[in-house]
């Protein structure tokens, strides 16, 4: 069951948004130029969770709206609560069949399941190409090394991982971080406070993996806010 937050716990800051952009940003998109983007959204199902969950499932079409002229984007939806129940969605490809399956779940006490989400996102990308992982959470109760290995085989696969911690809990903050480096992705904190931020963070990734770094210039010049900050890095890195 999700431990609760310490007293390092505070909100996102400025900076905090702008070294997860600039990662982002800089991340290299695999998949070919034109094709739908594949994105994994997992999320911890686990009690502390059901305010975010919520949430997450009013703004996730936000993901859909932002890369439809991109090609498209599909998502799948994985999520771990309970006694060991671990979840996969089939792929979907709109807002609104993906907001029925999460409306169809409910949180429910237990440990975190992480390491079966980087599991997961090995054995899919296997079958075919997976752009990028999003990965919601709050806390880490595995083992940090086995969580390192499996973030660093994404990283060779070229599957980063982008985490988004509600709160500031220090060790879970340490474990984080370590797998978005490993796999190549990026960190980001988030509070209840900005679910706007978090919209517009979750749109950048998911317009990332369906159309790369071009696409994310695009949209930060348009989406203003938090992802406008992306622009004067990615000039500065040549595009």
């Amino acid at each position: 069951m999700s431990s609760k937050r310490t007293d390092l716990e505070s909100p996102a800051g400025p900076s905090d948004v702008s070294a997860f952009l600039r990662q982002v940003a800089t991340t290299k998109r695999t998949g070919p130029r034109g094709a739908r983007g594949r994105l994994i959204f997992a999320m911890d199902a686990t009690a502390s969770r059901e305010p975010t969950w919520d949430r997450a499932a009013r703004i996730q079409s936000s993901m859909f709206v932002e890369t439809r002229d991109l090609g498209g984007l599909e998502v799948q939806l994985c999520y771990f609560r309970g006694f060991r129940d671990f979840a996969a969605s089939p792929w979907y490809q709109d807002a609104d069949a993906l907001l029925k399956r999460m409306n169809r779940v409910f949180c429910e006490a237990g440990l975190t399941q992480i390491g079966r989400v980087l599991e997961h996102a090995l054995s899919e990308t296997t079958r075919r190409r997976v752009d990028a992982i999003v990965f919601v959470g709050d806390c880490m109760e595995e083992d940090r090394d086995r969580l390192a290995d499996l973030a660093g085989k994404l990283g060779l696969a070229g599957v980063p991982v982008f985490v988004f911690q509600e709160g500031r809990d220090g060790a879970t903050e340490r474990s984080f971080r370590e797998i978005a480096r490993l796999s190549g992705g990026a960190w980001c904190p988030f509070d209840s406070s900005s679910p706007k931020m978090l919209r517009d963070l979750l749109a950048a990734v998911a317009v990332f993996a369906a159309g790369g770094r071009q696409a994310l210039t695009r949209y930060g010049e348009q989406c203003g806010g938090a992802v406008l900050q992306l622009t004067d890095q990615m000039t500065r890195k040549g595009g």
